[in-house]
């Protein structure tokens, strides 16, 4: 199956569920594509004690997941895409959206 995530949060804890689903969808054999947007681009900054979200990025890239980070919500935070989160567009979301068979949010 082809997954799709949407991640528009900034809570520690949602997102590092949503990328432990990630990483569970790539266990099981699936593909996956991630696309940040709004507070979501702010992934890579908000790792806790508790929650080690890089990590789990790390893992999801690792397993051949793939993550898009929106361009615009970036440059509004005065912030740049990495290796990891490449600055992507709408027209990067809108492709995940028409590639995949399932799309969560979070």
């Amino acid at each position: 199956m082809k997954v799709g995530i949407v991640i528009y949060s900034n809570d520690s804890e949602i997102v590092w569920n949503a990328f432990r689903f990630g990483n569970f969808a790539l266990n099981e054999g699936d593909e996956v594509k991630v696309f940040l947007l709004a507070k979501g681009v702010e992934c890579e900054s908000i790792d806790t004690d508790k929650f080690n979200i890089t990590e789990q990025m790390q893992t999801f890239v690792d397993k051949g997941g793939e993550i898009f980070a929106c361009g615009i919500c970036l440059k509004i935070r005065q912030s740049e895409g990495s290796q990891m989160c490449p600055l992507s567009t709408m027209k990067d979301l809108y492709e995940i959206v028409k590639w995949c068979d399932k799309i969560v949010t979070f």
